[in-house]
């Protein structure tokens, strides 16, 4: 198994590059179920953040790309379930993908909740808002 850092993950669904983004479409053509990519959920975050905030990506694209990832034999994804139930309640609530994911891993980790000053993220299973 190999890491992928955010940075590639970003050069392959971008393509914005002409010298890193084949490197990266290469990298990932090369993963296999025996030696898959590893794409931790810091890198993750990272990742849907950027491509909201820096690539104007729409929230459905961003999920469609996670989805994708968690589909593939040859991608372990850092806390799996958790991601997933994190794309569902993005998807439901229209709330940020990386705070769903932050609420879910706070879930799976006995949290009784994760406190935000996000008004929308407090809206998400186990955010609080702090006031």
């Amino acid at each position: 198994m190999i890491g992928v850092d955010a940075n590639v993950l970003i050069r392959h669904a971008v393509q914005d590059d002409p010298v890193q983004s084949p490197i990266a479409s290469r990298f990932f053509d090369g993963l296999t179920e025996d030696q898959p990519g590893f794409i931790s959920v810091v890198a993750l975050v990272e990742t849907t953040w950027t491509l909201r905030r820096s690539y104007k990506f729409e929230a459905g694209s961003v999920a469609l790309f996670v989805e994708r990832l968690l589909a593939s034999r040859e991608i372990v994804v850092q806390g799996s379930a958790a991601v997933r139930r994190g794309v569902s309640d993005a998807n439901d609530s229209g709330a940020d993908l990386s705070d769903a994911i932050i609420a879910h891993l706070g879930i799976d980790a006995g949290c009784n909740s994760t406190v935000t000053f996000d008004r929308r993220a407090a809206l998400l299973p186990g955010m609080l808002e702090l006031s």
